[in-house]
């Protein structure tokens, strides 16, 4: 299926429903939930999810879980998607907060099988098979850190929406502070509290994520590092690998068949 909203077709008895998307460029689809679970998969460009209580960055051949029933809204930047649907029963495994994933090639293959698969597959057919394959390999997904958790408290929660927009490494956390008010002590508290991190681990990860857009776009990692506020490309490819755990030339955009470009 494609290009129909999962409204259409949510009544149908089958646990797995597939439809694959295309979005306009920079396109914002409003906050809305789904009352089946959602695997969403960027087939193409970079794709920022956000729910009340953090961000994720999902690149070109990643995906994002996201529970039933959870607010979210997503700004698209070149994105096609490819969306698996599925009955909260078949996955009671499924995570309480959306969660950033690696993609198999297999996996990469059997959503792309299913998206043209007739909604109301048979019973015991080959379909029917996909659909449970799938099951199965979505539960040996590899979670990714490509969250940055969002503070509930509203002033700190609107500093840091505007740096994830602008993200600059060497942000003194005495601008936040004297932004907010409060002493420096305090702030770090708060980033402790409410999002897990430090502060400057928070700034790294919201700086690393942001720049996967650039890289998707096919950005020199030696502009990027400018852009970012990095003393130079040695240090902004470090603090990269460190969160990701792979180089930056590791998230270049594939090709439209899913698989990695070689890079030298």
């Amino acid at each position: 299926m494609r290009n129909i909203p999962v409204a259409e077709v949510d009544h149908l008895d089958r646990a797995v429903l597939a439809i694959g998307t295309d979005y306009p460029h920079d396109h914002l689809l409003v906050r809305h939930e789904h009352r089946r679970a959602q695997v969403l998969y960027a087939s193409t460009g970079v794709m920022q999810v956000e729910t009340s209580d953090g961000s994720w960055t999902i690149p070109t051949a990643r995906a994002v879980l996201i529970p039933p029933m959870t607010g979210h809204e997503v700004t698209m930047t070149g994105v096609s998607t490819r969306s698996l649907y599925i009955e909260p029963t078949a996955v009671p495994w499924f995570p309480a907060r959306c969660q950033a994933v690696d993609v198999s090639a297999l996996l990469r293959a059997l959503i792309l099988e299913a998206v043209d698969m007739e909604p109301r597959y048979p019973e015991h057919s080959r379909d029917a098979a996909v659909a449970t394959l799938i099951l199965h390999e979505l539960k040996s997904l590899t979670p990714l850190p490509l969250d940055v958790p969002l503070p509930p408290e509203p002033r700190l929660r609107g500093l840091c929406e505007a740096f994830l927009q602008k993200p600059e490494i060497h942000d003194p956390p005495a601008r936040w502070s004297a932004e907010l008010n409060i002493s420096e002590r305090t702030l770090a508290r708060l980033f402790r509290r409410d999002t897990g991190l430090t502060f400057s681990q928070w700034r790294q990860r919201a700086c690393i994520l942001h720049s996967l857009q650039h890289l998707t776009a096919g950005t020199p990692v030696t502009r990027i590092a400018t852009l970012l506020g990095y003393d130079n490309p040695a240090a902004y490819t470090a603090a990269f690998k460190k969160l990701l755990g792979r180089p930056p030339t590791a998230y270049r955009s594939p090709d439209r068949a899913g698989l990695q470009r070689r890079e030298p």
